[in-house]
């Protein structure tokens, strides 16, 4: 089910164990589609990260922001472990994000 104006936290990357962005938005098929065609200019079309890796849901925008500053203060090594727990294929999940599933309980 694809729910449009959620916000979210975001990681792409070009592949397995490969460079990680972190991004917040509020409609992430919305973004990721984005990111995958190009028309988003800066570091994720510089360096190819076109597969979403991981991803979670919030309830406030306010919670997501907190979140995605929390995680990009996280060193390499503990994202990347995040993601393997997450997604330990590192597919791209585009196509199954599920905002139900990884909504995050109110007050985390």
């Amino acid at each position: 089910m694809r729910i449009e104006k959620q916000p979210a936290v975001y990681i792409m990357s070009d592949r397995k164990h490969g460079v990680p962005y972190i991004g917040v938005t509020s409609a992430l098929w919305t973004r990721v589609s984005e990111h995958k065609s190009g028309t988003l200019a800066g570091f994720t079309s510089q360096h190819g990260l076109h597969r979403l890796v991981w991803y979670e849901h919030h309830h406030t925008m306010q919670s997501a922001i907190h979140r995605e500053k929390q995680l990009k203060k996280w060193k390499r090594r503990w994202k990347l472990e995040m993601i393997d727990r997450f997604n330990p294929e590192w597919r791209d999940l585009h196509e199954e994000i599920d905002a139900l599933r990884t909504l995050v309980p109110v007050g985390v």
